[in-house]
C-alpha cells in the first residue's frame, strides 16, 4: 500500500482526497519508481480542481512531475537505486502522476538526476524550473546576447519566471521582471537577478500591433494580450519563448512585428519534449542555477495531504516560487 492524492469524477464533479492505495492497481509501465518529493504546478492545480479539464483519465493520481529512485526496472537502461526525475510526458492526466509515494512509468519517460541536485532540489526546480530552462536555450539558439539588450520575463512571482531569472541573471542578461504583485515581489525578484520590476497591468490589457522596440528577448508564461504586448515591443529580429497561459489561451496579436520586424516566437513543449533536449535541459541547470538562488526559489515545503489546498492556492495566484511536497509526510 501507498499514499497518494486520488482524483474521482462523479455527479457532483470533481473530487481530490489523499487515499491508501495499492499497488496493484499502479498503472501499466516497465519502471517502478519509489518518489521521494513531488511539486504543485499551475497545471497540477487546473487537475485537482477540475477548472479545466486537464485530467482526461478517471480515477487520476495528479502531479506532472516527480524524483525519486527507481524500485524495480524491466527497462534496460534502469536499474534498482538509480536517482531519476520525470517531467510531463502526460503524467497526471492521462498517466497516474507524482502526488504519491509510488509511480508506475515507461522508462523512456524518466531521465538520469544531475547528481549535483537531491531529489528534493529537483522538484524545487521542477517541471516550471525545467521549462524555464527550455526558453533559455530557445532564447540563445535564436542568437540572443546578453549585449542585445533586456530581456522580459513575464509572470515573475511564479515557478517559470523565478527560475528563468536566476539563470538568464547568471548568464549576464539584463532582466526585467513583470508581475501583479510587483511591490511585494519586488525584493524577491531583484535577489533573483531582475533590474527592474515592472507591474504587469502596463501589458495585461489590448495593446497596439506594435509598440516602442524594447525587448531583445522574453520568457512569457502568461499568453493572452501580454504575450501580445510582448511581442508588439520586441526588438528587430529579436524572440519570444511562450510556455504559458496564465492569462488566458486567446493570442489576440497582428502579423506586423513579425513581418516589420522579424520577430520569432517560439512554442516552448515541455510535455513531450524528447529525451536529449531533456537531458540538455537538466545539465544546463545543473550548470547555470546556482545553489543559493535556488534555496530561495525553492523555500516553501508541504506534506502530501496540503497538496489538495496548494493546487488551489495556485490558481488563486497565493504562490510564490516554488511549492515542493514530501509525499512521505
Amino acid at each position: 500500500m501507498f499514499n497518494a492524492i486520488l482524483i474521482n469524477k462523479t455527479d457532483v464533479g470533481y473530487q481530490a482526497s489523499l487515499q491508501a492505495i495499492d499497488d496493484a492497481q499502479l498503472p501499466e509501465g516497465d519502471v517502478t519508481v519509489r518518489v521521494a518529493y513531488s511539486t504543485i504546478n499551475y497545471k497540477d492545480g487546473l487537475a485537482i480542481t477540475g477548472q479545466s479539464p486537464v485530467v482526461r483519465k478517471f480515477p487520476m493520481v495528479p502531479g506532472i512531475d516527480f524524483a525519486g529512485a527507481v524500485e524495480t526496472s524491466h527497462h534496460p537502461a534502469w536499474r534498482a537505486g538509480d536517482p531519476v526525475v520525470l517531467n510531463g510526458w502526460g503524467v497526471g492526466e492521462t498517466h497516474w502522476g507524482g502526488l504519491a509515494q509510488k509511480a508506475r512509468v515507461k522508462g523512456d519517460w524518466l531521465t538520469a538526476l544531475p547528481a549535483v541536485f537531491s531529489p528534493k532540489q529537483a522538484m524545487m526546480i521542477g517541471t516550471a524550473g525545467y521549462t524555464a530552462m527550455l526558453c533559455v536555450l530557445a532564447l540563445e539558439k535564436h542568437g540572443v546576447r546578453p549585449a542585445d539588450g533586456e530581456i522580459l520575463v513575464t509572470g515573475a512571482g511564479g515557478g517559470v519566471g523565478s527560475v528563468a531569472i536566476a539563470v538568464l541573471a547568471k548568464l549576464g542578461y539584463t532582466v526585467v521582471a513583470s508581475s501583479g504583485r510587483a511591490d511585494a515581489e519586488a525584493e524577491y525578484l531583484k535577489a533573483l537577478g531582475a533590474v527592474e520590476i515592472i507591474d504587469r497591468a502596463a501589458l495585461a490589457a489590448p495593446g497596439k500591433p506594435l509598440a516602442r522596440e524594447r525587448w531583445a528577448g522574453a520568457v512569457d508564461a502568461v499568453g493572452s494580450h501580454t504575450l501580445a504586448n510582448v511581442c508588439a515591443s520586441a526588438k528587430y529580429r529579436g524572440a519570444v519563448a511562450a510556455c504559458g497561459l496564465a492569462q488566458g489561451m486567446d493570442f489576440s496579436s497582428s502579423v506586423a512585428p513579425f513581418i516589420l520586424r522579424g520577430i520569432t516566437l517560439y512554442g516552448i513543449d515541455s510535455v513531450m519534449a524528447p529525451p536529449t533536449v531533456r537531458q540538455e535541459a537538466w545539465a544546463r541547470l545543473a550548470h547555470d542555477l546556482s545553489p543559493a538562488k535556488l534555496e530561495l526559489i525553492g523555500a516553501r515545503e508541504i506534506a502530501l495531504a496540503e497538496a489538495i489546498q496548494a493546487g488551489q492556492d495556485i490558481l488563486a495566484g497565493q504562490i510564490r516560487g516554488r511549492v515542493v511536497v514530501d509525499v512521505n509526510r
